[in-house]
Order: structure tokens, then C-alpha cells, then sequence
């Protein structure tokens, strides 16, 4: 059975980092894209970043660039987002999806952040 599950969001003030884990199981690891997104309060959901271990290939939205790094850990199937100069607008849960096609996408449970003073 495929599985993500997310770690490491909590609460941090403006201008603070965090780094969220994504610890994966149950399919092959280099075979997937990698991704991130999240969803805050009443609004949708929203592409954060991906990443392709295969070809070391990233991709981050405009508004995450030069703030969050996507990576990987291979030898633990773990996906890593770290994110620095946080915002009130980056507060959202945050979701780690794998997909090897159109039909086999998966994706975890979330993990919450909240910057605020």
C-alpha cells in the first residue's frame, strides 16, 4: 500500500524556517515525481514545488522560489521541504503527493503550518 505521511509543521513567527518531512512507502521512490502543495484557510488548493529524483529535476512555484528548496533522501524514501522567510501567507496545510501516472497519484494526510507572531 503506498503511504505519505507528513511531519514537521507547528506554529512559527514571521520570518522564521521549518522544514517538512514526507516519509514515503509502498511504491519505488525514484519512479515517482515528487510534490508539494497546500491549502489555506478557505481557499484552494495550491502547487508548491516538485521534484523528480530520476533526473534531479525541481520546480517551484513563483511566489516559493529563493524561499523553499524541495529535496530528497533517497536511502530513507523521505521528501523534504524547507522553508525560510516565512509569511502569514504561507500559513496552510501542507500535503506531499507521489504520481507515476495519470492513474496512480497519491498523496498523505497534511501537515499544519501557522506563522504568526
Amino acid at each position: 500500500e503506498v503511504q505519505l505521511v507528513e511531519s514537521g509543521g507547528g506554529l512559527v513567527q514571521p520570518g522564521g524556517s521549518l522544514r517538512l518531512s514526507c516519509a514515503t512507502s509502498g511504491f519505488k521512490f525514484d519512479d515517482y515525481g515528487l510534490s508539494w502543495v497546500r491549502q489555506a484557510p478557505g481557499k484552494g488548493l495550491e502547487w508548491v514545488s516538485s521534484i523528480y529524483p530520476y533526473s534531479t529535476s525541481t520546480y517551484y512555484a513563483d511566489s516559493m522560489k529563493g524561499r523553499f528548496t524541495i529535496s530528497t533522501e533517497d536511502a530513507k524514501n523521505t521528501l523534504y521541504l524547507q522553508m525560510n522567510e516565512l509569511t502569514a501567507e504561507d500559513s496552510a496545510v501542507y500535503y506531499c503527493g507521489a504520481k507515476g501516472g495519470e492513474l496512480d497519484q497519491h498523496w498523505g494526510q497534511g501537515t499544519e503550518v501557522i506563522v504568526s507572531s
